[in-house]
């Protein structure tokens, strides 16, 4: 019998990371008055007020017109993440945060084309790295703890289902 596809779980994993990343504040500014009530989430601001809100109720706002959202430096968060991996030896992965890639996905759908298409480009890089490399590791041992902490929530689920998939393969080549 065969294992569930491991896709569907990677894409439960990012919904579970994705609804955390939403649900989490964002610095705003108000462009006009807004005064609202969302479940537990009330707004009473005048125009030029800043505060802070979930940032699924900030981008709806920012899609009226009603916000702006303070930028981060999530460009920067992304070139240091990526410069972490490029200087990492050929068989160590650098750390990165377990929303990598929900966050990275959130600030891609910001960009313009151009933008976004330089930015894919360094992105597969990055990801054919971190992909080779766990490859190799999950083919030799399980997780461990500390190579856990490196790992972002989908590269997780991709090494034990590699690693589950080449105990498999090893079990059934090699005959005791």
């Amino acid at each position: 019998m065969a294992d569930a596809p491991a896709e569907p779980k990677i894409e439960a994993v990012q919904g579970v990371y994705h609804i955390g990343y939403m649900n989490e504040d964002v610095r705003i500014s108000y462009k006009k008055d807004v005064k609202m009530a969302v479940g537990s989430v009330a707004v009473d601001a005048k125009e030029g007020d800043m505060s802070s809100l979930p940032r699924w109720v900030a981008k709806i706002l920012a899609e009226q017109g009603a916000v702006e959202i303070q930028p981060s430096d999530v460009a920067g968060y992304i070139s240091r993440t990526l410069n972490r991996e490029r200087i990492a030896r050929p068989h160590d992965l650098s750390g990165i945060d377990v929303d990598f890639y929900v966050r990275v996905n959130d600030y891609l759908e910001t960009l313009k084309e151009r933008e976004r298409e330089s930015l894919l480009v360094s992105l597969n890089t990055f990801v054919e790295s971190r992909l080779g490399k766990i490859v190799k590791l999950a083919a030799r041992s399980p997780l461990s703890a500390e190579l856990e902490a490196k790992l972002a929530a989908e590269e997780k689920e991709l090494y034990n289902v590699i690693h589950q998939a080449s105990m498999r393969f090893k079990g059934g080549v090699i005959k005791k």
